[in-house]
Parts: C-alpha cells; sequence; structure tokens
C-alpha cells in the first residue's frame, strides 16, 4: 500500500510515476488473491490523478488542509444523503446564495473586528 501512495509524492514526475504504476499494476496481478484487494490500481482514474504532478502552479496541502477537506466532504454527505428532490433543490439554491454573499460577510466580520480592536 505504501507503494501506491509513494506515487504521489510531489518530488516525482509524472513519466516516473506513471512507469512506477505500471511496474506495480504487473506485480499486482500476479497475485490473485492480493490483485482482488488492490482492484482501484487498475482503475484509469488513478493515472489521471498522477498528471497534477507536474503542475507548478497547484501546490501541494498541508494535513490540516486536508483534514478540513475530509472534515467539509463528510458534512455534504450528511446533508445531501436521503433527501427528496425539493429539498435538495432548496439546499442547493441556499448554498449558492451563501456562496453569492461570502464577500459582502466577509467584509462585516472584518469592520466588526476593527470596531472591536478600537474599542478594547
Amino acid at each position: 500500500m505504501a507503494e501506491a501512495y509513494r506515487l504521489f509524492d510531489r518530488r516525482c514526475r509524472t513519466d516516473t510515476a506513471l512507469a512506477k504504476l505500471a511496474k506495480l499494476r504487473r506485480r499486482v496481478r500476479r497475485f490473485k488473491h492480493v490483485g482482488q484487494i488492490l482492484n482501484e490500481l487498475l482503475s484509469p482514474n488513478l493515472e489521471k490523478a498522477l498528471t497534477f504532478l507536474d503542475d507548478k502552479l497547484l501546490p501541494s496541502t498541508s494535513n490540516a488542509v486536508e483534514r478540513g477537506n475530509r472534515r467539509h466532504r463528510k458534512m455534504q454527505k450528511t446533508v445531501y444523503r436521503v433527501r427528496t428532490h425539493e429539498h435538495l433543490h432548496n439546499r442547493i439554491a441556499l448554498d449558492m446564495l451563501r456562496d453569492s454573499q461570502r464577500p459582502d460577510r466577509t467584509d462585516t466580520v472584518k469592520t466588526l473586528h476593527r470596531a472591536r480592536a478600537k474599542a478594547g
């Protein structure tokens, strides 16, 4: 499993990672009982994910950021789990409204912080 995670090392180039993936797939295919467990290594999505290794504008993320992303995904799963079509429609509208108001909310929070700092 560690070899699969090593494919996404930021120091590794895409070509090198794809070569390592091909080698790993060959090794996994030899052992049928292990091959079923690591079936995701045969997914074409894995190759697509490796193409982002060469992108210099895409910085690596810290553990704290990854933890926040996981927490957000978990929250979204619970929100959208078993809902009616109308409820989903309303929830998406509410999320879109909240996102559109974000800049104004940020300005308001900054103003309140400045006011508190002057008062204190």
